[in-house]
Formats: C-alpha cells, structure tokens, sequence
C-alpha cells in the first residue's frame, strides 16, 4: 500500500508538473501525452486559455494602472494618425508582449525610436477550438501592435515615435522631446509610401525651416541648398523606380519588317540604317 501510495503521489505530481508549464507556455503547449485521446487533449487546451486569458485579463489591468500622462500623449498621437479611438489605442497597447518597450524609450538615454504597426495579421478566432489536428481557425484583421521594425513585414501604416534628446521623458517634457510622424504603406507599397512622406511632408517641412543650428545664412547657404536638391533627387529616382515597377514606362513595338526583308547588298544596309 506504501508503495503503490508514493507511485500514485510521484504520478499527481508529474502531472501537476506538466500542466503548470502547458499554462505557462502557448494554448498549443497544453497537450497530454499521444497515449491519451484527441478529445481529452482538446478539453485541457481549452482549460489552458482559460487560465492563460486570465494571467492575462491581470497582467492588462496592472500595466493600465502604469499608464500616465507621457502615455496618454502616445496614445491621443496614434489614434490621431491612425484613426482609432483611444480607447481602442489604450486596449492594444496594455495587450502587446512588447509593452516593456515603452518604459526604455522614456529612460534616459533610452531608446531612440518607437514603432507601430497598424496592419492586417493573422488572429485566432474568438473562442474558437482546437481541430482534430491541432490546428486553430484563424483570419486576417487589423492590429495595431508595437515593434522592433526588424521582425515582421511591413505592410499597412507605421505610427513612429523618435526622441530629440537623451533626456528622461516625463509628463511635462514629452510633447517637446518626442516626434511624431505616420508612414502609410497600405498594400505593402513602401516606394509610394516612402516618396509621399518625403515628397509631401518632409521636404515642405525642410524648406519652410527657419533655423538651421550653426549655419546662419539658413537656406541661402550653398550646403543647404545642395542637401535639399539630393533629397529632391532622391525623391525623383523613388518615382522612377515606383513607375517602373508599377509597368507604367513601356516600350513601343516597332515592327522592322520592312526594313530588313530585302536586304541584299552593303547599300542596302546603309539605306536601312
């Protein structure tokens, strides 16, 4: 009885073992050996968001308690430039493993720049179950999420945030120490994207610029004036290469036919050409 009381006891506890890592982990994690049935894995895995949408339902409430006057300027910009309502900005945001990013772009000599995207992924349908083979019903939607800008593909609108100094970013400086700016690249479409930020913003912003540091004769200096015909140029060669791609430069068909059909002797060829 002894014995068959510590095997029992070692078997609760293996398996209280492997539940606490399935919660900790992904939904798809919360599976129990293959010697169990599909159907009783389904129902653990169900069990799991559960308790995962739970850690979770916790963590929002305790990062909204964190939220202050610096993010409510994040906040009120993005659903400017993006055309959310806060609130929906402020649900986002709580909701991104990447909340932690935020706290190092206000730090002091913190980050230099904030991303997010606003943009079409692939997301699991609300209370949607597991299928037979593990596999989830899943659509695209809209997200608006915060980002590196090195992992995911960029292909709807980028809200950005750039710091002008290595100052701590507090409630009464932020509006002076942080930019704003959206880069809208609907479709995937980053040439038109990039020559409509530049070409529309950008440069009118460069050329009504009143001061230009150490430089005092401001745009009448010849350094000025060169930097500001490169980006022109640049934003011309990005109109090209958009033009080209989009197959709107075509060559004309000449047909040459006549031309080379009777050719026989070296004068003829001379009158050809």
């Amino acid at each position: 009885t002894e014995s068959k009381h510590h095997r029992r006891g070692g078997d609760l506890k293996t398996r209280s073992t492997e539940l606490g890592s399935a919660v900790t982990g992904s939904p798809l994690t919360a599976v129990l050996p293959a010697s169990t049935t599909g159907k009783r894995s389904i129902v653990l895995s169900s069990e799991t968001r559960k308790e995962l949408a739970k850690q979770a339902k916790v963590t929002k409430e305790e990062r909204r308690a964190q939220i202050d006057e610096r993010h409510k300027y994040l906040i009120a910009r993005l659903a400017d430039g993006i055309g959310l309502s806060e609130q929906q900005v402020e649900e986002a945001i709580i909701s991104d493993d990447k909340f932690q990013l935020i706290e190092q772009f206000f730090a002091p000599s913190g980050l230099k720049k904030l991303l997010f995207f606003y943009q079409d992924v692939l997301q699991q349908k609300a209370n949607a179950s597991l299928r037979s083979d593990g596999s989830t019903n899943s659509l695209l939607q809209k997200k608006l999420f915060i980002t590196m800008g090195s992992t995911e593909n960029f292909t709807g609108a980028c809200g950005f945030f750039l710091r002008t100094s290595d100052k701590v970013i507090t409630a009464s400086n932020v509006s002076q120490e942080v930019n704003f700016g959206i880069f809208d690249c609907t479709n995937g479409n980053i040439l038109q994207g990039l020559e409509f930020f530049l070409s529309q913003i950008m440069i009118p912003a460069l050329k009504s610029q009143q001061n230009w540091g150490a430089v005092k004769e401001g745009l009448k200096n010849s350094q000025i004036q060169d930097f500001l015909y490169s980006v022109d140029k640049f934003v011309g060669t990005l109109s090209s290469s958009r033009q080209n791609i989009e197959d709107k430069i075509q060559l004309t068909e000449v047909d040459i036919d006549i031309y080379v059909s009777n050719l026989q002797n070296p004068s003829d060829y001379i009158t050809a050409g």
